[in-house]
Formats: C-alpha cells, structure tokens, sequence
C-alpha cells in the first residue's frame, strides 16, 4: 500500500464526513418548522436561557450552523434583541462540543460499524422510495448522515493509521505550537466545518501521530475558523446579521488569544491536576473548557458589547441612501427624502424585475443605483428591496407623528401608497422565480417561446416606464399612465386567451398550461401593481382617485 492511497483515503474520509454533515443540516433545517422557531424565540428572552438554548439546541440538532443561521435570520426580522442573539451563540459554541463527546467516546473506543452500517443502508434505501419532500424523508435523511458521519470517520482513522507506520513524525516536533494554531484556522477555513477538523485531529491524536499539546492548538484554530461560514452567510445581509457575525468572531478570537498565551498550564491543569490520562477525553474536555471560559469571560459584557456593534459596525453602502440622513423633525426634508427614496425603491424593483429575467445588461444600468445593489444576485436584490421597504415603512410612521399640514399628510400617504405597490410588483417576480426557470429552461418549444414573449413585454414595459419616471415634464402623466395600464389591461386578455387556444389544441399538457397561466398571472400583477406604484408616485391626488376607478383586469 503506497503513501499516496493512504492520502487519497484520509481525503475521501474527509470528503464524506463534510457530505454526511451537510446532509443532516439540510434535513434538520427542513424538520425545523413554526414549532421549532417558536420555541427559540420564547427560550431566549433573557441572556442566561438563551445561553442554556443555545447549548441544548446545538448538542442536540449537533449543528452550531443550524442555530447560528436560525439567529441570523430572527435577528434580521427583529425578533431576537442583538444582546440575546450573541448569548445564542456562546451557548451554541458550548452546544458544538457534544459532537466531539459522541466521536471521542463511541468513534475510537468502540466498534460501532456493526450498527451504523445497517442504520446507514435500511435508512439509505428508505430514502429512495419515499416522497422527498415528506417529514419521514428528512428523519431518514438524518439518520442515515449520522450514521454516515461515523462511516466517514472509520476511513479517516484508516487512512491516519497508515500514514502513521510510513511517516516519520519526530518532524512535526521542530515546528513552533503557533503552526498548528494557523493549521486549524488554515482547515476549517478550507473544509468549512470545525467537525471535520476535529475528527481529524481525534484520528491523528488516537494513532500518536501529534501530541496533545500540538492537538490542542489545532482545536483553538478550529475555533477561529469556524467563525468564517458565519461571516460568510451574513456578508451580504443586513447590517443586524453582520452584528451578530462580528461578535461571534470576536468572542472566539479573544477567547483563543488569552487560551493560547496561557496553553501549557492550561494542557499541565487537564492532564496533571485533574487528571485525565486519556488523550482524547483530555482533548474534548479542552474544547468544551475553551468554551465555558469564553461564556464566562463574556456573559457579563454582552450588553456592552451589543451596544459597541449597535454604535460601531454600520454598513454605508446597504442603509438607505436619503431617510437616514435627515431627522423627522424637518418635515420638508423628510418628505423631499421620502420622495428621493421611493424614486430609487422603484428602480431597484425594476432593476431587480429585468435581473430576474436577464435583460438587465440589455435595458442598462440607472446610474443613480447603488453599485452594491448591482452587484447582487436577484436573490439579494429582493433581500436588499425587503429591507428598504420595512425602513421606508417606519420612517412614514414616524413622520405621521411629527404634525405635518393637510397637504403634506396626502403626499405622504401617496408615497406610502407607492411603496407598498412597488413592493407587491416585486413580490410577483418573486413568486414566480421558479415558473421563470421552469419555463426557461424547458424543452418544450411552446413554453420556451412563451418565456421569450414574455421576456419580451417585460423589456417593453419596463422601457416605457423609465421613459416615464425621467420626463422632466410631468403635464401628461395621467394619460401616459392610463395608455400603459390600458396595453397592460388587454395585453393579459389577449394572453390568457392565446394560452386557451393552445390547450385545446393539445399543445401543451394540463400541468403545463397550469404553470403558463400562473406564471402569466403573477407576471401581469406585477406590471399592474407597478402601474399603481406610478400613479401614486407621479399623479396629484386627485388623479390618483380617478385612475383607481379604472376598471380593474386580474381575475
């Protein structure tokens, strides 16, 4: 057996650990439902219950990512203050540990291949004839990647053992402790998974190919590394999310910096006081150690320290460009702010509308869009257009408060009225991404030209209503706005009669027509929520009233 498959094994080993991981996060993030948020959310009003969730909820999905991602996103709704949300986490950092117990104890010590790998393959199997999108699916889908995590484990011990017998490892004790601390960071940066660096600093320690004290460097580097999939999942969310990213990365390096410095009484205080004389039970108490003194090092500061990322960490580029800057008080430059913003809020929806059907780089780009905006995919888009909404809708709020004149009040809710349009046009587009997809990636000829007619009016729509929003004189808005909603108006008529014809000529099958005349329909209400956005935004009051005695078109 040559070094080189010894390698190739340990590779594989780790290849598989990662898929079986990334299996149960999916699975449990699916079996996650209201029950579960809910309960998150009622168990973290206070710092020292979200610290206790945090810890039992990780130990138990044995998922730090699951419950970091689930923060990320009840922080961005507002629903976990930020204080709670960083006490989340330490106690999630704890939770982590349980799965270093689980392999420590029951990966090494015993010969657990006898039951994971009928658990693997009766599971594995049910799997494949089961509806996938079914709760039983996803418990299945669990336990076979557990199952699979100690099969993935099993090659990495393998491989480690036979790259002990051919390696000299007397050279690994020239190298200063402070390499195997970056070699953590350098791994779980790569593999993006603190698991996986464990068990394979478990398997290297069980075979004697490093040292304890080396092995508890490699873990503390873990701890830093395992920051990153954080930062990476909120790099482009709101700046809430990027709060909770910064402070998890400054409790772990913090803690790593002062556990470092003080390493070897540390290794001397697990090893010699205590003592435990099993190397790996003496590497996990070292992790969960590590743990516990960053809770207690910080517990006392989380408020501190939530209020240094609420005053500190603000993201330029994402926060409203116009109503943050100018306070309520100044009712003419907070309605002349509201005006600028909802100008933009409605270029970025369309913007967003022609992304999401790439006819962005053939419409153009509007120079007065943020560059950060642009440089979104559609998702992120509609994240970013989200976010704008909620502040445009508080600062309205605020500004009804501040006894404004008559006259003020109405274009005010004129502008609220444009918003909430614009945001429903956006809503749309959203909802019809995947019958987008579908159809524009189908093989049938009838759906395929039925997208490009689409993509089509959306371009011509989208062109007349630039032209509209950048005239200068404003004499003719009424009538422009009644043309357009009146070509929108018959052009869905003449549409869904078109897409009738077709089904009854057999064309199309019933499935597909469905999807058709769905996808038509959010694609029409679209346009005509964007047509009402237009006329709040562009009409006096009094034709505002007029148009919406229009007769309307969606049934």
């Amino acid at each position: 057996m040559t070094p080189t498959f010894d390698i190739w094994k340990m590779l594989a080993g780790v290849a598989f650990f990662l898929l079986a991981m990334n299996l149960m996060e999916n699975s449990l993030r699916l079996l996650a439902g209201r029950s579960f948020k809910l309960f998150l959310k009622k168990q973290t009003k206070s710092k020292v219950k979200a610290i206790g969730t945090g810890t039992i909820l990780t130990g138990f999905l044995q998922s730090s990512s699951i419950v970091n991602l689930l923060v990320l996103s009840m922080v961005g709704a507002s629903v976990v203050k930020m204080e709670n949300a960083l006490a989340i986490i330490l106690g999630s950092n704890l939770g982590t540990t349980l799965n270093s117990w689980i392999i420590a104890t029951l990966g090494f010590n015993f010969k657990i291949e006898s039951f994971v790998l009928p658990v693997a393959g009766i599971t594995g199997i049910c799997m494949a004839f089961i509806n996938s999108e079914s709760k039983w699916s996803q418990w299945f889908r669990f336990l076979f990647s557990l199952a699979f995590v100690f099969v993935a484990l099993g090659f990495i011990k393998s491989g480690m053992e036979e790259f002990v017998l051919q390696t000299d490892l007397s050279a690994f004790n020239r190298y200063p402790i402070i390499v195997f601390l970056l070699l953590g960071i350098l791994l779980t940066t790569i593999v993006q998974s603190s698991a996986a660096t464990i068990a394979l600093t478990l398997s290297a320690l069980y075979v004697n190919a490093i040292t304890l004290y080396v092995a508890t460097a490699i873990v503390l580097g873990a701890e830093i590394g395992t920051t990153l999939k954080l930062f990476l999942a909120s790099a482009k969310g709101i700046i809430a999310k990027k709060r909770v990213a910064l402070g998890n990365f400054l409790f772990n390096l913090v803690t790593v910096i002062i556990v470092f410095l003080l390493l070897q009484p540390v290794n001397y205080l697990i090893t010699g006081v205590l003592p435990i004389h099993d190397n790996l039970i003496a590497l996990v108490f070292f992790q969960s150690f590590v743990n516990l003194f960053s809770i207690a090092l910080f517990f006392p500061f989380l408020k501190m320290l939530s209020q240094f990322l609420m005053k500190r960490f603000v993201d330029k580029e994402d926060e409203s460009i116009y109503i943050s800057k100018v306070p309520v008080t100044d009712t003419e430059l907070a309605l002349e702010a509201l005006e600028n913003e909802t100008n933009l809020f409605i270029n970025q929806v369309i913007d967003y509308s022609l992304d999401s059907f790439n006819l962005e780089e053939i419409m153009g780009t509007n120079p007065g869009i943020q560059k950060s905006f642009l440089r979104k995919t559609v998702a992120e888009k509609y994240d970013h257009i989200q976010q704008s909404h909620g502040e445009m809708h508080a600062f309205y709020l605020k500004l009804q408060h501040a006894g404004l004149h008559k006259t003020v009040t109405e274009r005010l809710h004129q502008l609220i009225s444009a918003i909430r349009n614009t945001m429903y046009a956006a809503k749309n587009i959203r909802d019809a991404q995947h019958d987008i997809a579908q159809i524009r990636n189908s093989s049938n000829d009838i759906k395929y030209n039925f997208y490009g007619q689409s993509r089509e009016k959306l371009l011509n729509f989208y062109r007349q209503v630039l032209d509209l929003l950048n005239r200068e004189n404003g004499e003719k808005n009424f009538e422009i706005v009644t043309a357009l909603y009146r070509t929108v108006t018959a052009g869905y008529s003449e549409t869904l009669q078109l897409l009738y014809k077709e089904n009854m000529a057999n064309r199309v099958s019933e499935i597909e027509i469905s999807t058709l005349i769905n996808f038509n329909r959010e694609l029409y209400t679209s346009f005509k929520s964007v047509l009402f956005g237009l006329k709040d935004f562009l009409l006096t009051s009094r034709e505002a009233d007029y148009f919406d005695a229009l007769p309307g078109f969606i049934r």
